[in-house]
Formats: C-alpha cells, structure tokens, sequence
C-alpha cells in the first residue's frame, strides 16, 4: 500500500500548520545542501579508496610497537 493523494494533502497540511508557509522553502533548501555535501564527500572517500587501490596500496599502515 503506498501512500494515497489524500494522505499526501493532510501531511502537507500539518507541515503547513506546524512550520508555516515561509519555513517550509528553507528547511527543503538546507536538506538539500546537507545531501549534496554528504554525496560529495562520499564521492570523494570512494575516489581516494579507488585511486589507492590501483596503486597497490592495501590500507592504513599501522605501527606495530613490540
């Protein structure tokens, strides 16, 4: 069962009520940028993991005290 156009009027309406018409641009427009940053930097973990890869390396190299 997905949700209905009924169900998607009342949530709208409720987010309308609690967080006013003018709020509701500016949190859409920080959740936004709040997942381009987060997919940037996803990208970028993956783009330094690959490149490592194909140079051979394995990972961290850690120091092993005795």
């Amino acid at each position: 069962m997905g949700v209905g156009p009924t169900e998607w009027v009342i949530i709208i309406l409720i987010l309308v009520l609690l967080f006013g018409a003018k709020k509701i641009p500016e949190l859409a427009r920080g959740m936004g940028q709040g997942l381009r940053e987060f997919k940037k930097a996803a990208n970028e973990v993956q783009d330094t993991s690959s490149q490592s890869a194909s140079r051979g390396e394995v990972g961290p190299k850690e120091n092993k005290q005795e």
